[in-house]
C-alpha cells in the first residue's frame, strides 16, 4: 500500500478550493446579470400630435337674473291696505302689486278739482271785464290806468287757473302712485312689504327678474377665455335642477387678477328649473380648434393629477399635463411637446423610471430576438 505524501495532499486541496470558488463565482455572475437585465413590461406607444379637435370649454358659476328690477314706492306716508302678489309670482307689466290707503288723496283731489273750477270762473269773469275795458278805452270813456288794472286782473286769474291745474295734476299722480304696479313683466323673487305697513317714499317693496330671464355667470380660466365667443351654444347642468341649454350672451373683457378667471354670461333657455343663486356647470361648444392631443388611454392620474408616461430611450418618465378637453379617442392637453412618444397600452402598470419593451405598431414586422452566440 502506497503512502500519500504531504505535497500531494496540498495540491489536491488547492484544486478542490479553486473548483468551489469557480462554481460560486459563476452563480454570482448569473444573478447579477439577471438583476441587471430584469423583466420588462411590453407597451405600445404613440406620438403626441397637433390636430384640429372639436373643443368644449367647461366652466362653472352661479345662476343670476339677467336684469333685476327693484320695485319701490314713489309716494310715501301711506299705509299698505292690500298686497296682491308674493314671491315666486310671475306678473305682467302694469299689474297691481300693492294698494295703499288713498282716502286722503281722493279728498284732496276733490278739493283741487273745485279750485280749478273756481279759477276757471275767475278767468272767464276777468276776460269779460278786460274786453269791456278795452271797448270803453277806445271810445274815450275809460282811463289807461283802469285798462291796466283790468289787464292785470285777467293775467292773475289765468295764472291762478294754471296753478290750480298743476296742483290737481300732482294729486292725481300721487293717487295713481298709491297703487304700486309692476314696472315690467317678470318673476317676483323677493318681497319686503306687509299689509298694514306705513310705506316711506323710496322704500323697496319687491325685487323681480325682468321677463323671468336667468343667466349663468360662468367663470372661465384665462387660458381658454379667448376661445369663448358670444352666440356659442352651451349645455348647463345642475345637480339640483337637472340640465338645460343656453347660449353665451357676452364675455366680459376683464380677468380677475387673483383667480385668473374671466366671466362668460350664458343666457338660459326659458322654462329651466334653475333659480337665482344656484350653482351650475356649463359645457361651452367652441368648435374645432387646433390642439395638442394624445390618445385618451395614455392619460393617467397619480395623486389626482393627470399625466402621461413619456418614453426616454428604453425607460419611462411620468410627465404631468393639463387636460383641456377629451373624447373617447383623443384628449387635448398642454404640458407636453408635439412629437414626444407616450405610453398607451400598459401605462397603468408602470412606475417612474421603469424600463420597457416597445411593441411593434400594428402591421409592422415583429423584431425577432437575437440568437445566442455559439459557444466554442
Amino acid at each position: 500500500m502506497s503512502k500519500t505524501t504531504p505535497t500531494a495532499l496540498n495540491v489536491s486541496a488547492m484544486a478542490l478550493s479553486a473548483l468551489l470558488l469557480a462554481s460560486c463565482g459563476g452563480h454570482g455572475e448569473d444573478k447579477t446579470e439577471e438583476k441587471a437585465g430584469g423583466s420588462r413590461q411590453t407597451v405600445s406607444v404613440a406620438a403626441v400630435s397637433q390636430t384640429s379637435l372639436n373643443r368644449t370649454v367647461t366652466a362653472s358659476g352661479t345662476v343670476s337674473a339677467w336684469e333685476e328690477v327693484p320695485v319701490a314706492a314713489e309716494t310715501g306716508g301711506l299705509t299698505a291696505v292690500a298686497v296682491y302678489v308674493d314671491e315666486g309670482t310671475y306678473v305682467r307689466q302694469g299689474q297691481p302689486l300693492v294698494q295703499m290707503n288713498d282716502v286722503l288723496l281722493r279728498a284732496q283731489l276733490q278739493q283741487q278739482q273745485a279750485q280749478v273750477q273756481l279759477a276757471q270762473a275767475n278767468v272767464q269773469r276777468d276776460d269779460a271785464a278786460l274786453d269791456r275795458a278795452q271797448q270803453l278805452k277806445e271810445r274815450g270813456f275809460l282811463s289807461q290806468a283802469s285798462l291796466d288794472t283790468a289787464l292785470a286782473n285777467q293775467r292773475s286769474s289765468t295764472a291762478n287757473l294754471a296753478a290750480a291745474r298743476a296742483a290737481l295734476a300732482q294729486t292725481q299722480t300721487q293717487l295713481s302712485q298709491a297703487t304700486i304696479r309692476a314696472p315690467v313683466g317678470g318673476l317676483i323673487i323677493s318681497r319686503s312689504v306687509t299689509k298694514g305697513q306705513i310705506i316711506a317714499a323710496g322704500t323697496e317693496l319687491f325685487r323681480m327678474v325682468r321677463d323671468g330671464r336667468l343667466e349663468l355667470d360662468a367663470q372661465v380660466p384665462e387660458t381658454e377665455l379667448g376661445l369663448v365667443r358670444a352666440g356659442q351654444s352651451a349645455t348647463v347642468t345642475s345637480s339640483e335642477a337637472g340640465r338645460t341649454t343656453g347660449s353665451v350672451r357676452i364675455v366680459t373683457p376683464e380677468v380677475n387678477a387673483t383667480t385668473r378667471l374671466g366671466l362668460a354670461r350664458i343666457s338660459l333657455a326659458p322654462g329651466a328649473q334653475l333659480r337665482p343663486g344656484m350653482f351650475a356647470r356649463a359645457d361651452i361648444a367652441v368648435g374645432d380648434q387646433p390642439a395638442t392631443t394624445v390618445p385618451t388611454g395614455a392619460v393617467l392620474y397619480r395623486e389626482n393629477k393627470p399625466g402621461v408616461f413619456v418614453l426616454n430611450g428604453d425607460s419611462v418618465h411620468f410627465q404631468p399635463i393639463t387636460v383641456l378637453s377629451r373624447t373617447d379617442a383623443q384628449t387635448a392637453v398642454s404640458g407636453v411637446n408635439t412629437g414626444v412618444r407616450v405610453v398607451v397600452d400598459g401605462a397603468g402598470f408602470l412606475n417612474e423610471g421603469d424600463r420597457v419593451n416597445v411593441a411593434p405598431a400594428v402591421g409592422a414586422p415583429a423584431v425577432a430576438p437575437a440568437a445566442p452566440a455559439a459557444t466554442k
